[in-house]
This record gives C-alpha cells, structure tokens and sequence, in this order.
C-alpha cells in the first residue's frame, strides 16, 4: 500500500514503523474473513482493512473526526487479522500508532473521559480489591449486566500443602485485577509448578503489566508500568536466579512479551525489555513438561469434558496453538473447542468489555453457543478476562486450565465437578438481537475472503439499524 506520511510523522519513529506496515498490506481483504467486528456489523471500515485505511488517512494528514475514532476503538484488538494476513501485515502494532494520532486531534465526550480514567486508574490502584469486596457484598441488589461484572468472592482455600524450595526458579507477575477477582489462579500456578520441582517467585514493586493504561489510550502511562516491572524484575534477572517470566494470563503474557519492542526507543531500557521479553512464556509452553512430570498423578482428568477458548492474547498475539488442547488430551480429558469458530474473539479484550458492551456480549454469546453444546463439565481458558466474560453468559463453571489440574493434585476428582462460587455465576439474559445470533449460527453472514466487500453486506448491529453508512 503506497504511502506518503505527513510531515509531522515523516521521521517519527511511529511515522516509520507505520509506514514500512502499510507497504506490506495488499488490499486482499483476507483479514475481514476473521474479524469479529466485521462478522457481527457487517461494515467495511469495521474491519481490518478499512481500518487500515483510515490510519493512513490520518498518517498522510487528512482531516480525522469522531466518526474515525469510533471505527478504531471498536476493533478488539485481538489480532486474528495477523494469523490471517499471507503479507505479514502487523495489524497491531499498526491500529495502537492509529489510535494515539487520532486521540491527539480528537477529543472525546466527557463521560468517555470519565470513564477510562477510572478504568485506568481504578483497575490498578490497591483501592480496587478493597471496591471489589463492597461490590461483591452488594452483589444481589446489582442490575444483571453488572452482575456479571463482579463474580462472588472466592473462598480461600484451606489445608493446601507448603510449597517447597527447588533449584528451578520461575518469576510469576501477580497482576492488577486478578489477585481481587479470581485469587485461585495464581496459588494454584504456584502448587502445580512446585508439585513439577519449579519454585515461583514474586518481585516486591511490580505491579500491572501495563496493558490496561495501553487499552484506554495512556500509551506514556503503559510504557511507565513496564519500566517499574523491568526495575522490580531486573536484580533477579541479573543475578540469572530466575529462568523464565512465567505467565498465567495470556492478556499480561503478549503485553510483556513485547516490551521490547514498546521500549525499543529508550536507550535507559531497550536492551533490559528486551531480555525480558527473550525469558517470558505463556504458563501452556510448560505442559509438556507438566504431563510428563504430573501425568501419573493426575488419573482424576481421566474422562472429563471440557471445553476450551484458547484467548486472542494467546493464539494470535503469541502464536500459541493448540498447546492446551494437546497437554489436557495428553491427561486424558475428552477436550473440545469452538469447532470451525475457535479462531475468534470472545469479546472480553481487556477493557473492550466495558467500553462496548452490546458487541462484546453478542461475541460472548455466539462463542458459548459453539462452546456448550459438548455439555463440556468446565470451559477451560488462560486469561482472566476471557474467564470472568464468559462466566457472565453460562452457568456452565468457568476457569483456567491451571486450576483443573490443581484441583485433580488437590482432591481428585470431587473437586473437578464441583465448581467455585465464581463459576456458579448465573447465566445473564441478553439483548434479543444477540439472542438471535446465538440461536441459529449458521444465519450469519457468509463472509468474503477476497475483493473489496461492498460495505452493507452482513448481520447489522443493532445500533446502526436504520442509518447510513457512516464514512471516516
């Protein structure tokens, strides 16, 4: 795609990089075959694409509006365009350059404002565990779509076993939401490993990862987050006590992953990201390892059903596929997935959820409709988002894979079919048109692969009945 930047972002490093992604694009329209944006609204500049072309746009310094704005915040982010594109197209890194150009000549409304600052600074301060609990005990007076943003609190567990000491060290990120809505994650991270030889440690300071501040347009705010980490992580790195950063929330794990790519710009921190991102791995890059070493003593996943949604972070952000599935069938579970949609977005993307919510739940609703009919036991994922957004669709118990093997270390097969008080959550009502997509999948639009699609073709969003097309 020939480009010819604006002066302003000529020989800016975001100018640069943007540039030599554009060049690589070829207009196939392959992307909007996997976009769930596109899937569900149906419109050309909803998908990868248009998109593209509404950054360059903005790049060659042609007038951008409200209207832009809109488009790029509606996409997900969640990269599927990538393991799509045949041309290697780096969509990602391409709509975050997009999205800080426009948000510099675009302000936004007041109660968007409002809103992702207190997402952004709410979500990350100690404050929120602490809001969390009050909410959780003013659960049942809620409205439903709030419900199913805070899950029952979790019981701590009791008479776990001590966790011992072993030669192998892996470093563990406790991150920001996670510790609050869903504790069990971690600690049971901590018992599988240790139960594998591998001790897990915590670095005093390190907090979110930093892609909360990314996803609610604080870009100076995020790369802040990932110096504080890389200082509270880098004595233990130095020392070469730690082998791997392990991560047990994909969402965290792609963010960390490229912090060296984020800070590559900063001669104080290039080369320390960098050697963080070269030690990060996503917590399913150790179940071979964890099959070989548990397989024995884990006979309680012989039969049992699960369902899994391997998250966007996971799959397409860091190019792992199939490594769950394969470890949880290695242990004997009957494992099944989303079938011909397994691809697709959930609709949890960080905050997405909360920033567009009738998308995000008709995404939600259509993944659980190819998810449940298995009658799986659990639908097992690797991010905390993905976790708590689906939890709000089914009663179905919803968890991380880690737990399922803790609990067959733990109690065996007893705990396994019984489910947590977070995962007993209530199935959510949703709005009709979501209803309608879920119930009958196969009525959705066939999508086009190639050429140009035509900009009206597909299921339209429910907000968008009865208007124009808007442009740009």
């Amino acid at each position: 795609m020939q480009t010819t930047l604006a002066p302003e972002f000529r020989d800016t490093p975001d100018g640069q990089e943007a540039e030599a992604i554009l060049r690589r694009c070829v207009h196939c329209g392959f992307c909007t075959a996997t976009c769930p944006t596109y899937q569900i609204l149906g419109d050309e500049l909803d998908g990868p694409r248009g998109r593209i072309y509404l950054i360059k746009q903005a790049l060659e310094g042609q007038p951008v509006t409200r209207t832009t704005q809109e488009h790029l915040d509606r996409c997900l982010t969640c990269r599927n365009c990538e393991t799509t594109c045949p041309s290697g197209v780096e969509y990602g890194k391409l709509v975050e350059i997009g999205r800080r150009v426009v948000d510099e000549r675009v302000t936004r409304p007041l109660p968007e404002r409002l809103l992702r600052g207190a997402l952004k600074s709410g979500l990350t301060s100690p404050a929120f565990t602490p809001a969390l609990r009050v909410g959780q005990m003013l659960r049942p007076a809620l409205p439903k779509r709030l419900q199913a943003k805070v899950p029952p609190r979790e019981k701590a567990a009791r008479n776990m076993p001590a966790l011992g000491t072993h030669a192998r060290k892996m470093l563990m990120l406790a991150g920001c939401v996670q510790p609050a809505l869903a504790p069990n994650i971690n600690e049971a991270t901590r018992r599988v490993l240790d139960a594998a030889g591998i001790e897990t440690v915590y670095a005093k300071g390190a907090g979110c990862c930093g892609a909360i501040r990314l996803h609610t347009s604080d870009h100076d705010g995020g790369l802040a987050d990932m110096r504080r980490n890389i200082d509270a992580w880098w004595p233990l790195i130095e020392s070469g006590e730690i082998e791997a950063i392990v991560m047990n929330a994909s969402g965290c794990g792609v963010t960390v992953r490229e912090y060296g790519y984020s800070l590559r710009t900063d001669p104080a921190y290039a080369e320390k990201a960098r050697r963080v991102s070269e030690l990060t791995r996503d917590l399913s890059e150790l179940l071979p390892e964890l099959v070989e070493s548990l397989g024995q003593r884990l006979p309680a996943l012989r039969g049992v059903r699960l369902a899994v949604h391997p998250p966007c972070t996971l799959q397409h952000g860091q190019q792992q596929r199939g490594g769950i599935e394969a470890g949880l069938r290695a242990l004997g579970c009957e494992v099944s997935t989303a079938g011909h949609e397994a691809h697709l977005c959930c609709g949890s993307a960080g905050t997405y959820s909360v920033l567009q919510p009738e998308i995000a739940t008709a995404l939600r609703d259509r993944k659980l409709a190819q998810l449940l009919p298995q009658e799986p036991q659990a639908i097992v994922s690797a991010n905390i988002g993905c976790i708590q957004h689906l939890q709000g669709g089914t009663a179905v118990p919803v968890q991380h894979w880690v737990e399922v093997l803790d609990a067959a270390l733990v109690s065996g097969p007893a705990a396994i079919s019984t489910p947590s008080p977070r995962r007993a959550a209530p199935a959510q009502t949703t709005a009709p048109i979501a209803a309608a997509r879920v119930a009958d999948p196969a009525a959705l639009p066939a999508t086009r692969s190639a050429g140009k699609p035509k900009g009206k073709g597909g299921t339209r969003h429910p907000a968008r009945r009865g208007k124009g097309r808007k442009r740009r």
